[in-house]
């Protein structure tokens, strides 16, 4: 009878160290798994990150009023290209292309009667008719030499490394002089 219980407990025990094995396997897996999804949340999050900062770069820029086309200075691979070193190693990252080339929906004519006087940039679109010591006499009727326009921008981010691509439409509102805008807006 002992030498039954032997084989039975051999038995038991290999079962045993497999179901163990399967698990130890099964929860690798899973963390593997995991590590690849955060290590793809990071990529997108750092890809949208770079496409934000194009954008913002380019409406802190004249250029997008006066070239479109070409708004950064520096561009890496094409006209409107960023590209962003993440890691400081030396090597691009990610590349962010404004494609298509940001465009102008619309422009609108600021009334002079909508000017805050008070503030400086809607001092300098001001047209006034008459001048009194204390500024423009009076509120005239017509148009000022600013329009309300409005810019939608799309930033397109590439991560070289995982391939990871993330798009980013913006649309933006920019008082600009009325001559800058015209060949850009309809």
């Amino acid at each position: 009878m002992p030498n039954r219980q032997r084989g039975l407990t051999l038995f038991m025990s290999l079962i045993m160290l497999v179901i163990i094995t399967l698990m130890a396997v099964a929860t690798f897996n899973m963390g593997r798994s995991s590590m690849q999804i955060v290590g793809n949340f990071q990529a997108r999050t750092q890809a949208i990150a770079a496409a934000q900062e194009a954008i913002e770069e380019a409406l802190s820029t004249t250029r997008l009023l006066l070239n479109p086309a070409a708004i950064f200075l520096t561009p890496c691979t094409g006209a409107n290209t960023r590209c962003v070193d993440l890691n400081g190693d030396g090597t691009d990252d990610i590349s962010v292309a404004l494609t298509p080339q940001p465009t102008c929906v619309k422009a609108l004519p600021v009334k002079n009667a909508d000017l805050n006087l008070a503030n400086a940039e809607d001092l300098a679109c001001s047209a006034g008719i008459q001048q009194g010591s204390f500024g423009i006499k009076g509120v005239p009727t017509g148009d000022s030499l600013c329009s309300a326009s409005i810019w939608e921008i799309r930033a397109e981010a590439t991560d070289l490394i995982t391939q990871t691509k993330v798009a980013v439409t913006e649309g933006a509102a920019v008082r600009v002089p009325t001559d800058s805008v015209s060949s850009y807006c309809p």
